[in-house]
């Protein structure tokens, strides 16, 4: 089971509506948001896969899971940090958090949580 590595953190840096982004007609309000993961332990890491849960004010509940993260797999020395964005789509307001999983030099399975952050379309404010 992976433990939490005191150090291995994820920041939401931001969070912006656009409506530029492809959306469906039943999920019609996209939102890029922007992530930091940083690794302040003195191990290095490699992260392995996400996983994300979003959770609608019409109670669906969306979870994605994955390899990597956009694509990569970044090696964090003590110290570095990685910065990137992705967008979801939602149908209205909703709440999405989730966590990182890497693995350290050693082969121990370390995580560090996405903390919870809002998705509301400027009409629903």
């Amino acid at each position: 089971m992976p433990q939490l590595l005191p150090g291995f953190e994820a920041t939401v840096d931001r969070v912006v509506y656009d409506l530029d982004l492809p959306a469906s007609p039943d999920q019609p309000h996209p939102f890029i948001y922007y992530i930091t993961i940083r690794n302040g332990s003195d191990q290095t890491i490699t992260v392995k896969g996400r996983k994300w849960v979003v959770r609608g004010e019409n109670g669906q509940v969306t979870a994605v899971e994955g390899d990597g993260v956009v694509g990569c797999f970044p090696r964090l020395e003590p110290g570095e940090a990685f910065s990137y964005n992705s967008y979801h789509t939602t149908a209205g307001r909703a709440v999405a958090e989730g966590a990182y999983l890497a693995l350290t030099e050693a082969g121990e399975a370390v995580v560090a949580k996405i903390p919870p952050f809002n998705l509301i379309p400027p009409d629903a404010l």
